[in-house]
């Protein structure tokens, strides 16, 4: 893999020769620099915090791992200054095939429409998004990476939490206002607090080739149900950068993952998929579908996110897309907790958004998966039923199951004021921003999402202007739409995409969080209503 660093030093810290009774004091500590932890703590720089983050390691993690990145991934990429280049390195991709037997049955185009600035999907490998996100992170002199400390102990106080940390040189304490725990499905911090998964695990079996050859295949998602060469199953091929192929293969529940990992049983399933044996390995691993989280996102000081969190099969690409959305949800309302702009429990509608997100993501995933592998004859029966309706019906269609992708999450929360006003379409309180092309103030071509990253990391008022504009509260930034020609300070909307999938008319306006989301919009915003909405969204009401 051609990445300019892959292993990093231990190094000595000057919190390590502090005494016992003297121990450092830290606002944030992040365990684990995986993409939601090194994700998190970028974010939280960006907003002015200083970031302690810890991993027991001292490489990128090997493997492909996960590589399907959505669209809402990559603008919140976008945000943290690193979107561009996991574009400019990533497989970019928007269709998807369903195959049974060998034809297919039909296809989907994930975005259809034209007018947005980043893809539904890319394809990358996770040691990529890992390497550019520390190449992002030496870069914020705010964050503080320590590879080679391991978290071994936790003392919960009522203000802050107390880490003991093992490294080479042997252990330090330090302290925390608060620890977020993004350090995977094994978490050792989740065993620490004594919380548990609750959920179930499938006993199907998928094995995971990452291989590499030469193909013609296009950049498509390629999804069979009982295809000739793997009868009975199901299997999955995706292409990612460098010539390397992701291919999931349904195993058995009863094969004995040993036996089906050694490359040579491997390479003869490969050879009949593909039709040759002319590749070669990069990776092989093989896993069982599992869907838990925890009960409670939040424990005293210690706040989880990512597979630390909440876990659900990798068909869908829900597993690191929803961490990274946990991550851009808790990144600012931390960030106000600890300046004081917000009161302590804004921290309760990360869990109450978050957990509500990942019941979703456990409910799809759930679904896949009974549907990919039939528990029952009955189960088996419907499936087969399901798959000879689709060849001919549009809801047959609907109702076939390979996995479905990976969408932004829509929150029921407190945060959101109720529309006071009558709307046709557009983003409802608690929905994610749409992006639209706009024009800059010269005319230069640009988008929404950029418009958005460039109002500040705050609050934000998406105005479509009726030549008048509302007393603001302060601190608020603001995007301003203007006509077709244009608006001094403003931006323009010359396709009128940006009106049209706003439902906006001249004075309608859209309060937007911290992290794109609605927070409340109105056809025609006063000082009061504005504060008060603020108000809500900020956690004060």
């Amino acid at each position: 893999m051609a990445l300019t660093k892959t292993q990093f030093g231990y190094r000595r810290h000057p919190d390590q020769d502090r005494g016992a009774a003297n121990i450092a004091e830290h606002a944030i500590v992040v365990v684990g620099a995986g993409p939601v932890g090194l994700s998190l703590a970028i974010d939280l720089a960006q907003r002015g915090q200083s970031v302690v983050l810890l991993d027991d390691a001292d490489r990128i993690g090997e493997g492909s791992r996960a590589i399907c990145f959505s669209k809402r991934s990559l603008e919140f990429w976008d945000r943290l200054g690193i979107g561009q280049r996991m574009v400019d390195k990533g497989v970019v991709w928007s269709v998807g095939k369903i195959f049974h037997g060998d034809s297919l049955l039909y296809q989907f185009n994930l975005l259809p429409e034209e007018g947005h600035k980043r893809p539904a999907f890319i394809n990358l490998q996770q040691f990529y998004a890992e390497a550019y996100l520390v190449d992002r992170v030496e870069e914020l002199p705010a964050v503080d990476l320590r590879w080679r400390n391991k978290v071994t102990g936790l003392e919960p106080h009522n203000d802050h939490v107390v880490l003991t940390i093992q490294t080479p040189d042997g252990p330090y304490r330090l302290a925390a206002q608060y620890v977020v725990a993004c350090d995977g499905a094994r978490s050792s911090l989740r065993q620490m607090v004594g919380a548990e998964f609750t959920g179930q695990v499938f006993e199907d079996q998928f094995l995971i080739a990452d291989v590499k050859m030469t193909a013609a295949f296009p950049t498509e998602r390629w999804f069979w149900f009982d295809p000739p060469f793997h009868a009975g199953r199901s299997a999955l091929l995706h292409k990612q950068p460098d010539d390397i192929w992701r291919i999931d293969l349904q195993l058995n529940r009863l094969a004995d993952p040993a036996v089906e990992k050694l490359p040579e049983n491997v390479r003869p399933r490969i050879a009949r998929m593909l039709g040759h044996d002319k590749f070669d390995f990069e990776w092989i691993s093989l896993y069982k579908f599992q869907c838990r989280r925890m009960n409670k996102f939040i424990h005293g000081r210690v706040i989880f996110a990512g597979d630390a969190a909440h876990q659900v099969s990798p068909f869908g690409a829900r597993g690191a897309n929803s961490g990274l959305e946990d991550a851009e949800n808790l990144a600012w309302k931390l960030d106000r907790v600890l300046r004081g702009t917000s009161p302590q429990a804004l921290l309760e509608s990360y869990h109450i958004e978050r957990s509500a997100a990942a019941d979703e993501n456990i409910r799809e995933s759930t679904r896949s998966t009974d549907f990919m592998a039939p528990n029952s004859h009955q189960e088996a029966r419907l499936r087969k039923a399901v798959l000879s309706l689709a060849r001919e019906t549009e809801f047959g269609k609907r109702m076939v199951n390979g996995g479905r992708l990976s969408t932004p999450s829509v929150y029921d929360t407190p945060l959101s004021t109720a529309d006071a006003d009558s709307w046709h379409g557009g983003p409802r309180p608690g929905a994610s921003m749409p992006d639209a092309p706009v024009a800059g103030a010269r005319g230069e071509p640009m988008y929404l999402t950029d418009a958005f990253i460039g109002a500040g990391t705050s609050f934000a008022l998406l105005e479509f202007s009726n030549g008048a504009a509302p007393e603001l509260p302060d601190g608020l930034g603001t995007i301003r739409i203007g006509g077709k020609g244009g608006l001094e300070g403003g931006f323009a909307d010359p396709t009128g995409l940006a009106a049209r999938r706003y439902d906006a008319e001249p004075g309608a306006a859209y309060l937007l969080r911290p992290d794109g989301y609605v927070a409340a919009r109105f056809r025609h915003p006063t000082r009061a209503a504005l504060d008060a909405a603020l108000a809500r969204a900020a956690g004060h009401n």
